[in-house]
This record gives structure tokens, sequence and C-alpha cells, in this order.
């Protein structure tokens, strides 16, 4: 069900003043993306404007933000300087096809599959990077037209304008909420700098210095309907198709981890396939009409959600307060010290950094603590899909380690003089090697059953353990007898043959993770 708020002038009041923070927070950071991705400044607002709005109406997650990202920029590059924006607009439109598929193929749902220590680690290296992208704006133009760092004079108003805007965005909540934090800070800042007549660089400057124009601007109309001007084959799409998938990819794993992260901080629950619906529309949206294409961003969600904005309305209202910026308003944000937007985001760093990091080291895993530490440092040397990637395939092996472990069995002759191996644990491809260890053909009587009430055949490696195991008595001439086995694992034993008795009436029924079932 659609619902735009919260019931209550209060819910109304707060998403829109939210999204008034957000949208100024927005500006500064589409531009700059869109020159990472080497296209004009307002591609990146109109993708930002696009991406925000049709996620914020028909997205999975009410509060939370999208828009231009870093994350697809620094993908997008190379597409660009090697063929054209063009290309960029048709493989933008690819993107969210294939983002909208993994929508209505509920592939969503995988994103649980990302351990605890991978979500942490996403989270302290996206805030590392938020912290590290606000330092470029330290640097000025030199005289022989490179970058410096600031110093003296203009390096202390910076220094001091972004305190100041910390320091009221940390103490206004103690005595009023009527108005967001980081609104009421931007505001004080930038009527400061004018009354005061600081010299601190504004919005229009950090365009102007990235442009090389003096007379850049914000300014534009709306955003209208381009078909991506390439040819229509399957060269273009052999181009193009490997940028999409990867934007595809980055962009739902940003989101959805994002969309997480809100469920968190808000204890209510995002709809994640929902999600890829609506960032998928919106990607092809931007494709049509001649935007960057985005996902989620989780500084600006982290502003919207601190500043109070939870319903749909906020990001409805970021996105149109965008636009407004654009038609009718780009003389006031350009003004804006970028001071001020500077400490907005060092708060939101300070609130997206999980401290509680530092207190879990030897309180938990140290595998756990490493994996975090990777996914971090991978975060900000690459990039978020691979430093999840890398992450999830970590956890794997390290859970796969710890369970070959508990591979162990029990052993007794019985009245019979049968020996019979009771086994416990997993059987999988960790714990093979385990496996092989606890048997002794050699030496063991004619007659040998394997219990496997207390453990579970869990791979195709599995089945070729017992398979080999049946061999190997079968050379030193001694029948193998297998219990509690499923009908999967009596299809799959092929070396066993006629050696391998099953007791059938005991086999429990469960399924073997093995292609030659499907």
């Amino acid at each position: 069900m659609f619902q735009l708020t919260c019931p209550g002038k209060q819910c109304v009041k707060n998403d829109v003043l939210s999204g008034l923070t957000v949208a100024l927070a927005l500006v500064p950071e589409a531009v700059a993306f869109a020159f990472v991705a080497g296209v004009e400044p307002l591609v990146g607002l109109y993708g930002a404007f696009m991406m925000g709005i049709i996620t914020a109406f028909i997205g999975g997650r009410p509060g939370m933000i999208s828009g231009a990202t870093g994350a697809m920029a620094v993908v997008m590059v190379s597409l660009v300087a090697q063929h054209g924006v063009e290309y960029l607009f048709a493989a933008i439109i690819v993107t969210g096809l294939i983002q909208m598929s993994a929508g209505v193929l509920r592939l969503g749902k995988f994103i649980r599959l990302v351990p605890f220590p991978v979500m942490l680690g996403f989270v302290n290296g996206l805030a590392i990077v938020i912290f590290l992208a606000q330092l470029q704006q330290f640097k000025v133009i030199s005289a022989d037209g490179g970058l410096e760092w600031m110093s003296g004079q203009s390096l202390l108003i910076m220094l001091g304008l972004i305190a100041l805007t910390m320091a009221i965005i940390h103490f206004l909540p103690r005595f009023t909420v009527a108005v967001p934090a980081s609104l009421a800070a931007i505001i004080t800042v930038t009527l400061l700098v004018i009354g005061l007549d600081l010299d601190s660089r504004s919005v229009v400057d950090v365009l102007r210095d990235m442009t090389g124009d003096m007379q850049a601007t914000i300014a534009g109309g709306l955003p209208s309907f381009h078909l991506p001007v390439v040819p229509f084959n399957w060269e273009t799409l052999r181009i193009i198709l490997p940028y999409s998938i990867i934007l595809a990819g980055v962009g739902l794993i940003e989101s959805l981890l994002t969309l997480n992260l809100v469920d968190d901080l808000t204890e209510t629950r995002g709809r994640g396939n929902q999600e890829c619906v609506g960032q998928g529309i919106g990607n092809t949206v931007n494709g049509l009409f001649g935007g960057m294409g985005g996902c989620a961003m989780i500084g600006q969600s982290m502003i919207n959600i601190n500043s109070g904005g939870k319903g749909r309305l906020s990001g409805i209202s970021a996105a149109l307060f965008l636009l407004g910026f654009i038609l009718f308003a780009s003389g006031l944000i350009e003004i804006i010290p970028v001071a001020a937007l500077v400490g907005v985001m060092f708060m939101v760093v300070l609130g997206t950094f999980e401290w509680a990091t530092f207190r879990m080291i030897g309180k938990v895993p140290l595998a756990d603590i490493l994996i975090t530490i990777l996914v971090a440092a991978v975060t900000v040397i690459s990039d978020l899909a691979i430093a999840v990637i890398v992450g999830v395939i970590v956890s794997a092996l390290v859970f796969a380690w710890e369970h070959a472990k508990h591979m162990n069995a029990k052993s007794f002759i019985d009245e019979n003089g049968s020996k019979i191996y009771e086994l416990n644990g997993p059987l999988f491809f960790g714990s093979v090697h385990a496996f092989h260890e606890l048997f002794n053909p050699r030496e063991d009587p004619d007659d040998v059953i394997i219990d496997f009430y207390n453990s579970r055949v869990a791979d195709h490696s599995g089945i070729e353990a017992i398979d080999s195991l049946a061999e190997r008595y079968q050379r030193n001439g001694k029948t193998l007898h297998l219990k509690h086995l499923s009908e999967e694992c009596k299809l799959l034993l092929h070396t066993a043959g006629n050696l391998v008795e099953v007791n059938v009436m005991e086999d429990p029924v469960y399924h073997v993770a093995d292609d030659l079932l499907d």
C-alpha cells in the first residue's frame, strides 16, 4: 500500500524540511559525480532528480534517498571516455532493465546472505569514503593552474565554518526539533559568511573550478525525452552490456545494503525486490531523459533519517527541491559555502561509522574482525560491489573451515562383530579430508556400517567421498553398509554399486546440492 507520509502535520513538516536539507547536500555531490563520470553537471543533476523522485514513489524503502553516486560514476568513466555520453545513456537503459528483472525474479532476497561482519565493513568503508571525498574541498586552484591544499587564513575560515556547522547539528536538537539541525546549520553559516563578507568558497566556486568556466552555473531546464544516438545493433550491445551488468550489480548491492541499514535505524522493514524494480525504472528513465543514473545514497539517506524524514514525501520533496534549484533558484544554491556542506557530511561520517567495531575486538571471533577490516579496506581502495563479493566469499570460506572441524565419529563393535561408525557433523567439500581420516579399511572387520543419523551429506563432494570410501573397502574385500542416507544420495552413489547396502526404512528426506539432480 502506498503511504506518502505518516499521519499528522508534524510528519509532513519533517519530511518536507528534511527533503530540503537533503536537496542542498545533493547539489555539490551530483555535480562532483558528474565530473567523475566525465559528463556535464546537468547530466548529474538530472540523474539525481529522476532517480530520487522515481524511487521515492515506487521504491521499497520510504525515507531512503537515491541519486547519482560515486560507486557507479567510477564504472561509467571508461565507457564515456571511449565511446561518448550517448553510449552511457544506452548502457543506463539496459542497467535499468537488468535491475527490474532482478526484482521481478525476486533476487533481492539474496542480500540476506551478506553476513553481519560484511555489513559492518560496508558501513565503515563507506563512512571513510565519504570522509575522504570531502577532503577534495580543501584544495584550491594554484597559481600554475594545478591544485594545492588550502593554507593560511582561508584554511582557518574553512575549518571554523565546518566546526560551527557541526556544533549546530550536534547541539540544536537539545533545544528544538522544529527545524532539521542540518538545514539550520546550512542557513546560519550561509548568512554568517554573507553578513561578515568572509572569504569562503561557495558551491558555484567549486563548479567553476571543475569546469574552468567562470560563467558556469547549475541553472537549466526540464529534462527532455532523448533516445540515445547510437546504432541499435549487436555491436552496440556488445559494448554496453558488460558496463550495464556491472552498473546493475553495483547499484543493487549498494541500494539493498543501504535499505538494510535504514531498516535497522528505523526499526521497520523495507521491500528489497520492490526496491530493485524501483531502481531499475529510475535508471531506465534516466537513460531516456539524459541523466547519468544512480542508486541509493547512504550519506543522503542518513541526513534524511537524522533530520526526521521517514516517509516517501521526504524523498519526493528532496527531488522536487533539487529540480526547483535547477529551474528557479540556482543563484541561492550557488552562494552556499562549501564548508557548511562539508560539515554536514562530516556529521554523517560520525553517525555512519560503527564505533562499536573497536569494542568488539577480543569479544568476537578474530575472523569476523578481519573480515570487517578487509571489506572496509576494499571499499575504500576499490568499490563497494567488489568489497561485498570479497567479504561474502571470505565469510563462506571461514564458515566452511569452521564446520569442517565438526566432522567426527564414534565407533564400536556390535554383537554381530560389525564395526559401526556413528558420524557427527556435515559432510561437504570442506570436511571431506576429515571424513576420510576417520576410517581404516585395512584394519576394520569384514562388515562395516556407517550411520549418517547425526550427519548430513550437503553436496556432491560428500557423495564422491562416500564413493571413494566404498572403493577403499572394496579393494580390501570388505562390505560397507550405509544407514540414514537420503534418496538423492542413493541415486548418486555410482561406484559403490551392490556393495553398498542401505537401510531404506530409516532414510530421511532432505535435498542434496548437486547439479546432477536438476
